[in-house]
């Protein structure tokens, strides 16, 4: 008799405890002593204190009593290198929490300091299958608490940690519920210093993980771990981070335009951030899929690209680009898989969904993302970028490695298909 194969039943959510608001900044003092904290490494970017947020958080910390000790040498869109610089300085330095302020790098380069200056190992031992070793962290972190810069990444709430592999090209990262942020403090004050440039690049990066954790493939369709500790990070579109997914297109939707226009549009701003941190509930549940497993090799293979408004002296394809220049042909793709999903985010996204079967509205949500990134100018595809037809051999080498990713899609994809997607997402417009 033929034994059916058991397939997933839980939803295993974990979050970061979360304050929320305009000022949020202001307690720290008050979770500092609350969380009896003595002295903390404040993990930052050297550019932010043109603006004075990290010693504004310095002076608050000092006042609760806590000793701190400053690390600014984060590396925007962090890499191999970058990392093990600021784990050398984790380990020289007595502390018994990181503050992290900043965007996703300083608050990914945050984790990564506690991991590794905790559980000292080779880099490659925590990084995922198949580029590192995929080992697990032996045991809890120390204390992190996350303040956000950016409506981005939605770090402050997710338990991975990205960075480049500068010599294979490629872009990966480590994942692990102990990297997970111990509290997250969300200030819509403290992103309105972002350049419109980088306001849309973060924003459409909230607006693809909530898309891609919203269409991923369903939890229970997936085969159940031996274990709970064999459960993966990421497991799936499931009825919890759907409602946190639902809510951040919908925000993104209507407040992503305004927040890139308006720099000083507060209520844009707020629910940006807002959609930021759903979004990273949401995808740091279900997971992500095609956009971010292709959108690492083009950041990791970038030759001259370099963004307007990002402070850089090399070239860099930032994370949000990377991503959205390859949705519309990866969701054009998973539509079929799943087209109920699909026509949802495009109604979500405002097309007009009612006088078009469900399989015209799933394949309208591509359009929906392509409306949007010209809007915004976010570059045509990914040869705007400078790649070319040559170049989809390597990309689809690199992306065929991102098998934590890609078994989410909700159409199976291997390397045709990748190549189909790398030449779709050449250009668009």
């Amino acid at each position: 008799m033929e034994r059916l194969i058991p397939t997933e039943t839980i939803i295993a959510l974990e979050t970061v405890p979360l304050r929320y608001g305009l000022g949020a900044t202001e307690e720290l003092g008050f979770e500092l002593r609350r969380m009896g904290i003595k002295k903390a490494l404040l993990v930052t970017d050297s550019n932010l204190f043109e603006f004075g947020l990290p010693d504004k958080v310095k002076e608050i910390a000092v006042d609760a009593d806590v000793k701190i000790e400053i690390f600014d040498r984060v590396q925007i869109e962090p890499t191999d290198k970058s990392f093990e610089e600021a784990i050398e300085a984790a380990k020289s330095n007595d502390w018994d929490s990181l503050i992290s302020v900043g965007g996703g790098s300083v608050i990914d380069t945050a984790k990564a300091m506690n991991l590794y200056s905790t559980h000292p190992a080779p880099l490659m031992d925590y990084i995922n299958k198949p580029v590192g070793k995929g080992k697990p962290p032996p045991g809890p972190l120390r204390p992190h608490i996350a303040i956000p810069t950016t409506s981005g990444t939605g770090s402050e709430t997710t338990p991975a940690a990205i960075l480049d592999i500068v010599k294979m090209k490629v872009k990966t990262g480590i994942s692990h519920r102990y990297l997970r942020p111990s509290l997250a403090i969300v200030d819509p004050l403290n992103t309105l210093t972002q350049p419109a440039e980088v306001t849309a690049s973060v924003g459409c990066d909230v607006l693809t993980h909530a898309i891609e954790s919203f269409t991923s493939k369903p939890y229970d369709s997936r085969i159940r771990p031996s274990s709970p500790a064999e459960r993966p990070v990421y497991i799936g579109a499931n009825p919890i981070a759907d409602l946190w997914s639902e809510q951040a297109i919908s925000w993104c939707a209507k407040y992503l335009r305004r927040a890139v226009f308006n720099s000083h549009d507060i209520e844009a701003r707020s629910y940006m951030a807002l959609a930021s941190t759903f979004a990273g509930i949401g995808f740091g549940t279900a997971g992500v899929h095609v956009p971010h497993a292709m959108s690492y090799t083009v950041a990791g293979m970038v030759r001259d690209f370099k963004p307007a408004g990002y402070n850089v002296n090399e070239p860099l394809v930032p994370h949000g680009i990377s991503v959205v220049v390859n949705a519309p042909a990866c969701f054009r793709f998973t539509a079929s898989a799943w087209p109920e999903r699909h026509a949802r985010a495009a109604e979500l996204l405002g097309i007009n969904t009612g006088n078009m079967s469900q399989m015209e509205a799933a394949y309208s949500l591509a359009d929906a993302v392509t409306g949007l990134m010209r809007d915004l100018s976010i570059p045509n595809g990914t040869s705007a970028l400078g790649y070319n037809e040559r170049d989809i051999p390597k990309l689809v080498d690199g992306a065929i490695k991102q098998q934590r990713l890609l078994v989410n899609s909700p159409r199976p994809v291997g390397k045709s298909e990748l190549e189909q997607l790398f030449s779709e997402a050449l250009r668009y417009w």
